[in-house]
């Protein structure tokens, strides 16, 4: 992989990563309701996602996906089938508020790992990171070389500046607590959510391997 090849590969990881998606508007709903230092384990969690579907892209899923229908099929029915399940709890949680918050802004009792395990799930489920990895990434690899080296390099880059901007996101959207702190108003950005959620899901599934 050359200096040239990974500039232009750098370029995408970083629209991929900066653009919202699934994981972007997991990890602000996240840190709207549980405060921006829990939410950190939604975007350690979305980020070993992206480590899991590197793997199996890298193993050749890529080629897979492109030559089975069934497999493709299977693995965008799946994932749709969460994002739209993540969309209808938000659309019906109920106590849309922040008066459930602690005084540091995070939310009385939320396990971490089951905070981390959602953003994994919606990290693999993730059409732009699905597309991202199978499509995209092997493209980059010079198989005529070592693979390991050029692994590394690409998915590192790829995990930094999609933490990197998750983070920003969360850390972001805490100035705008105080305008959401209304019941109404947090309603309204859940049900936003919940649709924008079964927008991607509805996408999923309507998408084509071809």
């Amino acid at each position: 992989m050359t200096i040239e090849s990974w500039a232009i590969y750098l370029a995408l990881a970083i629209a991929a990563t900066a653009t919202p998606g699934p994981a972007v508007l997991f990890i602000v709903s996240s840190s709207t309701r549980y405060g921006w230092k829990k939410a950190t384990y939604a975007a350690l969690g979305n980020i070993t996602g992206l480590f899991c579907m590197s793997i199996v892209a890298v193993a050749g899923l890529g080629a897979i996906l492109n030559t089975s229908v069934t497999c493709f099929n299977i693995l965008k029915y799946c994932g749709a089938v969460y994002l739209f399940y993540l969309g209808l709890k938000l659309i019906f949680q109920k106590n849309a508020s922040f008066s459930s918050f602690k005084e540091q802004g995070s939310l009385v009792e939320i396990s971490s790992h089951k905070l981390f395990f959602q953003a994994l799930l919606v990290a693999i489920s993730n059409p732009k990171a699905i597309v991202f990895l199978t499509a995209l990434l092997p493209q980059f690899i010079n198989i005529e070389t070592a693979l390991f080296p050029q692994f590394v390099i690409l998915i590192t880059t790829l995990m930094f500046f999609s933490f990197f901007f998750l983070m920003i996101y969360s850390i972001l959207v805490q100035r705008f607590k105080g305008w959401l702190n209304k019941s109404r108003r947090m309603r309204n950005f859940n049900r936003a959510s919940g649709a924008v959620f079964i927008s991607f899901g509805f996408l999923l599934a309507t998408s084509s391997n071809r």
